[in-house]
């Protein structure tokens, strides 16, 4: 009898170890292979909405980047550079985008006064990488970039980052956790902190409904993928910043909830300026209010990057 209960006792522990495994399996797969959007679906959607420009693409000066990532593989991009000027911004997608996303922004950006390098993080597009790690590996890579870019470029060169989502959220974590190299930098609609944004979003997309997926994929991730989800949160980073940042966020925005960008915002020290967007889904302030967008920026530049260097003028 008593072998018996062992017995029992053994087959449901390790049926639930396995069920638990699996869970935990699964969560983090959904997270760190997510399906991404097709690359020439996103040509094609930025051409339709006249966001990228074929015959300007083919005329502007430019140089295609290939940087070696401090993560084992290289790193694709672009560097445009229509005007006769070092200052440049370095622009970073969000999840399941490419660099071809950012074009729109190299146009902002050259109105501006700034050439503008364009990348593909870790996964996607043409750079290389197994897993999309939502910020932890994808800041070093953005280290390699701004380094790489910098060391052409003359000491008085201003250079920015600008980030969107994910992008945001890396931009973070770089200045915060690195280095706070650029000059300035601009944060699109980023998450304060990953593991409460999973919670959202599986809450929100999936059957798992229950912290307990949450800190299976702690747990799953630190095994996969080498990382705690605690290293993703750029509400630890932002005090650290000293360099000014521009937060920017659509209040109608669901994926990301504006409340993250609103206590980043507050979080940060010294010079900030925030800008909440009446109309706009999720990482489309510029798409749907690309004028205000713009006008919001170059003030933004003017307050915090002009009365430091009379050398740019927007």
């Amino acid at each position: 009898m008593k072998k018996r209960i062992i017995w029992i006792f053994g087959l449901i522990t390790g049926i639930v170890g396995g069920i638990v495994t699996l869970l935990g399996y699964l969560v983090t797969s959904r997270i760190i292979y997510i399906k991404k959007k097709d690359d020439d679906f996103i040509l094609e959607r930025e051409k339709k909405a006249l966001r990228y420009d074929e015959k300007w693409y083919e005329l502007v000066d430019k140089e295609h980047l290939s940087i070696s990532s401090p993560n084992g593989y290289l790193i694709k991009g672009i560097y445009f550079k229509p005007l006769q000027t070092t200052n440049t911004m370095i622009v970073c997608h969000g999840v399941t985008e490419n660099k071809v996303n950012s074009v729109k922004y190299v146009r902002l950006f050259e109105r501006l006064g700034f050439n503008t390098v364009v990348y593909d993080h870790r996964r996607h597009g043409e750079s290389g990488g197994k897993t999309t790690s939502y910020g932890y590996y994808e800041k070093f890579d953005l280290q390699a970039v701004l380094h790489s870019i910098t060391e052409r470029l003359n000491d008085d060169a201003i250079i920015g980052v600008h980030g969107e989502s994910m992008g945001a959220a890396t931009t973070l974590l770089y200045a915060g956790t690195l280095e706070d190299k650029a000059n300035f930098y601009i944060a699109d609609c980023p998450y304060s902190d990953f593991s409460e944004e999973l919670y959202h979003l599986l809450t929100k997309q999936t059957p798992f409904k229950s912290p307990l997926a949450i800190r299976l994929a702690n747990i799953f991730l630190r095994l996969r993928d080498g990382y705690w989800l605690k290293s993703i949160a750029p509400r630890t980073a932002v005090t650290n910043i000293e360099k000014p940042v521009l937060f920017i966020h659509s209040l109608p925005d669901d994926f990301i909830l504006p409340g993250m960008t609103i206590e980043l915002y507050r979080l940060k020290n010294g010079p900030k300026m925030l800008k909440l967007f009446e109309q706009g889904a999720h990482a489309q302030s510029f798409n749907t209010n690309p004028q205000e967008y713009e006008d919001t920026v170059r003030e933004f530049i003017k307050e915090y990057v002009l009365n430091k260097n009379d050398s740019l003028k927007v």
